[in-house]
Parts: structure tokens; sequence; C-alpha cells
């Protein structure tokens, strides 16, 4: 059996029509930059996530970066953040002129450690950017606290959580930002990149909204640096249709995790303690990802790629012993629990369209692989 790690195209048969529809709609329109269908996806993403403001941008990478030039964020400054996350986050961060200071994961969930914070703030700290990792909320209130405190600003890396909850409340709503890719892999993903940054503040909103616009709130007058940060038309228009389905899709990943978890338990490998699965921690974790981890996980991937069973790692390596990032002296063993997290963990596939044949197809093999194994 051949199993991808995500079906793009069984999504897309799902819903052809209406995609096909509104992307000729656009092309009839010839209007590809802002316009009524970035409007139209602003409203309906602010409405779903339960925030005043959405602004659309060009990605999620550029989402971080324009809330940060928001905030004047640039050398000098340190903004605290996680390791074990995609490049963007610390990438965005860099790219200001500011330092990333990283502080470790909770291993549970894979995202920041809220006890581990407070002691990483400084005189030069200005911003906290928690990550909401493979669609689960960071622990939030602890979070907001410690920033309350030191008068810091929270800006919510939520590019793989749209609709995933902690306490009752959306994610990108407990931080001054937050922050949603668009990106065609993710739970809500375009035909393209694509990201939005929602806000509950209206001055915020407005700051946005120049600065991805070169700064401009006038043609040709410009009253801040800003830069050429816009959502396309095209890509507003389909996620607009898609946002329609994704509470559903949503559903259908809770399903196939609870699947995976009792195919896991049923195949003894829960007992025998050679996988851990994800944990469910926050009131909804999406799962934008489906990552379990195994000390034999690089023989474990070699050997469901034989199988025909994509998989990925997510991350390989850390932030903060990526080459770029040497110039911020962090050494082998400075965050534990990021660098065993890189060694152990692998995504499976999770995507709504998995079948109970897939999944138990999945297992199946993962169990032949530890029962050769052993």
């Amino acid at each position: 059996m051949k199993i991808p790690l995500l079906d793009l195209q069984a999504q897309y048969q799902t819903i052809k029509p209406e995609l096909d529809a509104v992307v000729a709609q656009v092309i009839a329109t010839q209007q590809f930059i802002l316009g009524p269908h970035v409007q139209a996806c602003e409203r309906a993403i602010a409405e779903y996530c339960g925030c005043a403001h959405a602004v659309g941008v060009s990605s999620g990478t550029d989402a971080l970066l324009v809330a940060l030039m928001a905030e004047g964020v640039g050398p000098g400054d340190e903004v605290i953040t996680s390791p074990y996350t995609f490049f963007a986050t610390a990438g965005s961060i860099a790219r200001t002129g500011a330092r990333p200071v990283f502080v470790d994961i909770d291993p549970a969930t894979y995202n920041i450690n809220p006890a581990l914070i407070e002691a990483a703030v400084t005189p030069r700290t200005k911003v906290v950017m928690p990550v909401h990792l493979f669609g689960q909320m960071a622990d939030m209130s602890p979070i907001v606290a410690v920033a309350r405190r030191h008068n810091l600003v929270v800006i919510e890396d939520a590019a793989q959580a749209i609709g995933a909850e902690y306490e009752g409340r959306r994610a990108g709503t407990f931080g001054e930002y937050g922050c949603f890719s668009f990106f065609p892999s993710k739970n809500l993903g375009g035909f393209g990149d694509g990201g939005m940054v929602v806000t509950n503040d209206s001055a915020r909103a407005a700051k946005l909204s120049a600065l991805r616009m070169h700064g401009s709130t006038q043609k040709y007058y410009h009253e801040l640096l800003g830069g050429n940060f816009r959502l396309d038309a095209l890509q507003a228009a389909v996620v607009t249709v898609k946002l329609k389905h994704l509470d559903e899709w949503t559903a259908a990943r809770q399903r196939n995790a609870a699947r995976y978890e009792r195919l896991f338990q049923a195949a003894g490998l829960l007992r025998k303690g050679v996988v851990v699965l994800p944990k469910t921690l926050a009131t909804r974790h999406i799962f934008n990802q489906y990552v379990i981890r195994t000390p034999h996980r690089d023989e474990l991937r070699a050997y469901l790629s034989e199988q025909g069973v994509g998989t990925e790692v997510y991350y390989p390596v850390p932030l903060h012993l990526q080459k770029c990032f040497a110039y911020l002296g962090y050494q082998p063993g400075a965050f534990p629990e990021s660098e065993c997290a890189a060694r152990e963990t692998l995504a499976l596939p999770i995507y709504p369209e998995l079948t109970d044949a897939q999944a138990e197809y999945v297992v199946d093999r993962i169990a032949a692989f530890f029962k050769n194994h052993q």
C-alpha cells in the first residue's frame, strides 16, 4: 500500500467545484492584489478566531516579521522563543536585527516550557513568541502572566494551529498578535503562500495594514518603512472557501488521532513503551501533524519508506544548532528536551481523508518493524 504523508489531491476532489468556481471568479475580475476577496477572507478569519481584526499577508513567515516590525523590534532587542520549531520563527526575529533567545520545550507537548521563560528575561527583552506546535496550543496563561509582569508583547506563532483552543479560546487571541500560515500543507492551506495576522487592537491592525503596503496608507506616501507583504486575492479566495470546511476536517483529524491510539494500544506498542503518542493537554488539539516518538526513529522511518508509508521529521536540527545561528553561542546540550525531540520524533499521515485501511496498515507496519527490531 502507498500512503503519502499528505494527500492534497484527495482534499481538492472533495470541494473541486467550489474551488474551481472561485478561482475562475478571481481570474475574471483580473483583480489580484488585495480587494474584496482579501477583505472577505480577513473578516472570515477574524470571526473564526474570535478576534476583532485580521490582516492578510504574503506568508506565515511575513506574518511574524510584520508583527515584529509593528512593535519596532530591532537591533539591541531580544525575543524569547522555542528552539524546536520551523526556521521562520527565529529567522523572522533575526531579520529585524533582534536576538533570538531560546527556552527549552515541555517534552509532553513540544511547546515552550512556561516555567523556564522568566529566567530568560533581561532588560533587552521586548517580545515573547510562543509557538503552537503540531496543532496544540502552548500553555498560554503562565506565558501571558510572565509577559504582563515584565511589560512584554506576546506574538503567537500559530502557523500550525488555526482553530486550536486553550481554556476555550482560539489560537491567536491571547497575545497582542496571532500569526497564521496558509502554506498548502497546513490544515487550512491555500494554492501557494499566504498568511494572516490577527489582533484585537485597532491601532495595531492599522499599522499592520500600512506595513504590508510599504508603510503606506495613501498611494505614493509612506509614513513607515514597510515591505511588500500583501495577501494575493487568489489565495484569499481559496482560503475563504476552505475555511467553511475546516471544522469538518479538524474533526476528521481528531478521529484519525483517536483511531491511531486504539490501533497502537491493540498492537501492544504502548504497553511495551517503544512508541510514545501525542498527548492532548490543551482544550482542542487540531492535529496539524500527528507526531510519535521513539529512540529508533531513523531506522523506523527508513523501514516505513520501504513499505510505502510517507513520514516526515519535524525538525531534525533544533534552531540553536543551525549553522546560521552559531553567532548566538549556544552549544549542544543547551536545550536537552529540544535536542531529544529532534532525534526521536516522527510525523505519520493524519490528513482528514485517511481511511481505516490506511491507518491500520501504518500501525501494522510499525508493529512489524518493532517485532523484527527486537
